[in-house]
């Protein structure tokens, strides 16, 4: 079943219909919107249209796929565990790491489990990346950027939730880098301190539309990031430098193999070059990828990737960078316990150009 019909919807039912019937069966799908749940039904050849998560849920469900705003993730999710389903949300999981934690408690009295789409981790080349870190044999890692780079113009704001903490969480931290932020973390492992700088350039916003990040990670590589929506030239971008190469990733919204590039250090040609000859190939980085090992997970009775306290950790960077920006001082990982501000709210006690 797919909760909320809108754009991402489609790339999830386009996704479990290209894995067969026999595999899969779409048997809802819910929006507040009628109209738009009955329309999405008919384009998706689905037996249910419905309004409200329960009323399909009642019918017995096992895999519940939720793609509405952000602001709803957790409570729509908490119902499908409630009914004993297993969950695929969309990113962000939440607005808030209070409330992934709320989600954590009810997963854990829960038959199901939740999974949190994290596409990116799934193509054969990032996969591949992760083999050569965890050989060594491009050897150690050294400094990482991270950029998204996107435009989003002023029209693109005036649908109600964007732009707004409270519904979608934040602005591009939050929803548009998110992904490469976390293929960053799936890379090269727990972070450790985090400074940021975050504005609102241009846009009529709550929120920012431009952040800046220097990581350093527990290995003591070090990382820039940068998120925007105010990139006429649309671009998301990884580089990673180890001792002997360089690893470039440039695409948009989903990367397959020739979008990596691989450059040796002077002597060192024939050892990269064989070393990221193996591994993985093939596999473009988008949904199916993923919901494709989600399928396997459940048929197998482990837990479904990407597990939801994997994904609280690449939400914890995205808090901390909200944090080091607005209080202009650095952040360490774990120190945004339950009771800070910025633990219940991404802005936290307030973004510096809004006084809220």
């Amino acid at each position: 079943m797919i909760v909320g019909t809108g754009g991402i919807a489609h790339a999830h039912a386009e996704a479990l219909t290209s894995l067969g019937s026999s595999r899969v069966q779409l048997v809802g799908a819910v929006d507040v919107d009628a109209g738009r749940a009955e329309e999405f039904a008919k384009k998706w050849e689905i037996p249910q249209a419905a309004t409200a998560l329960a009323d399909v849920l009642a019918d017995g469900v096992d895999l519940v796929h939720v793609c509405t705003p952000p602001g709803s993730h957790v409570e729509l999710a908490t119902q499908a565990l409630e009914a004993g389903a297993t969950v695929v949300v969309e990113k962000p999981i939440a607005v808030s790491l209070a409330s992934v934690d709320e989600l954590l408690a009810a997963e854990a009295s829960s038959s199901g489990s939740v999974a949190v789409v994290s596409q990116h981790r799934f193509g054969s080349g990032a996969r591949k990346l992760r083999g050569i870190v965890e050989s060594g044999s491009f050897g150690r890692p050294l400094i990482a950027t991270c950029h998204t780079q996107w435009y989003r113009d002023a029209a693109y704001f005036t649908v109600p939730w964007r732009g707004s903490f409270e519904i979608e969480g934040g602005g591009p931290t939050m929803g548009h880098g998110i992904h490469q932020m976390d293929l960053l973390l799936a890379t090269l492992g727990e972070w450790d301190q985090v400074t940021a700088v975050a504005a609102r350039t241009s846009r009529d916003t709550d929120t920012e539309d431009v952040s800046m990040a220097l990581v350093t990670f527990d290995s003591g590589v070090l990382a820039s990031v940068v998120n925007s929506v105010v990139s006429p030239r649309q671009t998301s971008t990884l580089r990673f430098d180890f001792e002997n190469a360089t690893v470039d990733l440039e695409h948009l919204y989903g990367y397959t193999d020739d979008d990596f590039t691989v450059t040796a250090a002077p002597g060192f040609e024939d050892e990269v070059a064989a070393a990221w000859s193996k591994g993985p190939t093939g596999q473009p980085s988008n949904h199916l990828a993923q919901l494709s090992a989600v399928l396997d997970g459940l048929d197998a009775g482990t837990t479904p990737p990407v597990p939801l306290r994997t994904a609280r950790a690449t939400l914890e960077l995205v808090a901390a960078i909200y944090k080091s920006a607005f209080l202009a001082r650095p952040v360490h990982r774990g120190e945004i316990t339950p009771q800070d501000p910025f633990a219940s709210r991404m802005n936290g006690t307030g973004a510096p150009w809004s006084g809220s």
